[in-house]
């Protein structure tokens, strides 16, 4: 069974704001929508900021009635780590609502433009009932039409100049993390994670720990890996990801070092039918919409 990479409380950064956002530096909050995180980023000395993930289904308002909040303004865009369902339960709502354009990367398309249906989820990845339910989770694409735009082959990000994307397979086809290098600020979407995603007791108690991947619904346990590796060799001082609380300092970098280098051990399951053929490898009838 994988193993987990605890971390004493004091690894946890944020300050949680009236409106409900946890601000873990002066530019970069997230709020957890159920099980998962969304972030907010604000472009320094200006008034816009974009919006990453978009969370569970039913969370648009919420997510608005915080932005409103905080920025006054909505963001110039939206930005996908991936496609999957908890990270895009909103955006079809939000990205018209706003009128802003959705940016991913084009390798994640075929899910964000009606064309295919992920990978079945794997529930013999063990660990607990969120594994177990997982051949229950949505894996439909989204249908942004016009909205949806390719991050520039040049790794910026609309509209924030400091910041990079990152090439982060593994978890899915397309996967993408963000990076802003002058305050070593990580996003990371499910690149890997910072609390147990498998146990619905992990995910209520969101203890600080570090993991690989949700494990349930990744493809490519090899992309993912070397994934986990360019991000630890980041050495971020700041790490937000798409399940957990956000992560600072010596203590995570150090945890963030061991898991890229014990990945097969700590992150890895025992089984997986992603074990020996990874999914983006394959084309098959699961994928295509019907």
């Amino acid at each position: 069974m994988a193993l987990q990479i605890g971390l004493p409380r004091t690894a946890v950064v944020g300050k949680r704001s009236e409106e409900g956002l946890v601000w873990v530096t002066p530019t970069v909050a997230y709020l957890r929508t159920a099980i998962v995180n969304v972030a907010f980023i604000r472009a320094p000395f200006t008034d816009e900021w974009v919006l990453v993930d978009t969370g569970m289904p039913g969370s648009a308002r919420r997510i608005a009635r915080c932005a409103e909040r905080a920025f006054g303004k909505p963001p110039s865009a939206i930005v996908l780590t991936h496609g999957h369902f908890d990270h895009t339960g909103a955006v079809e709502q939000l990205s018209a609502a706003w009128n802003v354009p959705v940016f991913a990367n084009r390798l994640e398309f075929p899910y964000l433009n009606g064309t295919a249906y992920y990978p079945s989820a794997d529930p013999r990845v063990g660990g607990g009932a969120m594994a177990w339910l997982s051949p229950l989770y949505p894996r439909s694409p989204v249908k942004l039409g016009t909205a949806l735009r390719a991050l520039p082959d040049d790794r910026t990000v609309p509209p924030l100049p400091r910041w990079r994307w990152i090439f982060t397979p593994g978890h899915s086809t397309g996967h993408t993390s963000l990076w802003e290098p002058e305050e070593r600020t990580l996003v990371a979407g499910d690149a890997l994670i910072t609390t147990g995603q498998e146990s619905l007791l992990e995910v209520l108690a969101q203890t600080p720990e570090l993991h690989g991947p949700p494990r349930y619904l990744t493809t490519d346990w090899l992309q993912s890996e070397a994934s986990v590796a360019a991000l630890a060799c980041l050495e971020p001082e700041t790490l937000v990801s798409g399940h957990g609380p956000a992560l600072q300092g010596e203590t995570m970098r150090t945890a963030l070092a061991r898991l890229s280098n014990e990945f097969g051990k700590v992150a890895v399951p025992e089984v997986s039918r992603y074990l020996k053929y990874p999914a983006n490898a394959e084309l098959g009838n699961a994928y295509v919409q019907r």
